[in-house]
């Protein structure tokens, strides 16, 4: 089973490109990715929900959890 697989799937469900997240962190998708190679930590996962659930909402999208 993938690592934070949550937050992958959250993205894919919700219409949210990874890279678009990473660009909200203000990091480069490159290393967006490789953070997600090992399991975050809930607070973070919490922060990353947060930021797809605004993404979607400016674009007139459900977040679908």
């Amino acid at each position: 089973m993938k690592v934070n697989r949550d937050i992958r799937e959250l993205a894919k469900q919700s219409g949210i490109f990874l890279w678009q997240v990473a660009d909200r962190l203000d990091i480069w998708d490159t290393d967006f990715s490789r953070k997600l190679r090992r399991e975050l930590p809930e607070d973070e996962k919490a922060r990353i929900r947060a930021i797809i659930s605004d993404l979607a909402a400016e674009r007139g999208l459900e977040v679908k959890s």
